[in-house]
């Protein structure tokens, strides 16, 4: 009885538990103000696509990463980017998991992945590209990311949010993992969805 007057009471309580309307956000890159962000990763993303026996695309993502994004909307060319990732955190919805991150990634020995940008190619409506260094089983290689402005606006508590887009393909065996080549394609589609929160 208890447990259904407790549910009665969340479904037509008022809505003060609930959002609010949905904030005005803009797509313009040009109403992103300058400063520090940091990444929300409960917000964010990364996943990654390889091939599978040559049939069929099988999608893995991560669970543990940070970034952080520095802006001057006066010389967007000077943005910088830091990221990293735990490499241990490769989730491929499998109870072997952990043995793909030891044997794919090599976490044990290398347990971080990082990126940092070098270069901030902006484009046109919000697009650009950004070039770093990705660190990656020890290894380091530049890699460049397609990038797209999601939007910036407020968040439900304040403060100010901004999202992105950014893609790219490498080739693992460049980075020594050739763990199951006959099984799992070396191309790797990354895909990641980042909201950052200014600082």
């Amino acid at each position: 009885m208890i447990v259904r007057r407790a549910f009665a009471v969340l479904l037509f309580a008022p809505c003060a538990f609930a959002p609010g309307p949905a904030l005005a956000a803009s797509q313009s890159i040009a109403d992103l103000p300058d400063g520090g962000y940091a990444l929300e990763a409960n917000q964010s993303s990364i996943t990654a696509q390889v091939m599978h026996l040559g049939v069929s695309f099988y999608t893995l993502r991560f669970d543990g990463f940070r970034a952080t994004l520095a802006y001057d909307p006066a010389h967007p060319e000077a943005a910088r980017v830091r990221a990293t990732v735990d490499a241990t955190s490769l989730d491929v919805g499998a109870d072997y998991s952990g043995r793909f991150a030891q044997e794919f990634l090599a976490a044990d020995k290398f347990p971080t992945v990082t990126f940092v940008s070098t270069r901030i190619e902006p484009g046109v409506g919000g697009h650009g590209t950004m070039t770093g260094d990705l660190t990656l089983r020890g290894v380091t290689r530049p890699v460049t990311f397609e990038v797209a402005f999601d939007g910036v606006g407020k968040g439900l508590f304040g403060g100010v949010l901004a999202g992105f887009t950014a893609t790219t393909t490498i080739k693992r065996s460049e980075f020594g993992s050739d763990f199951l080549q006959n099984v799992v394609g070396d191309a790797v589609k990354i895909e990641i969805q980042a909201e950052f929160a200014r600082k």
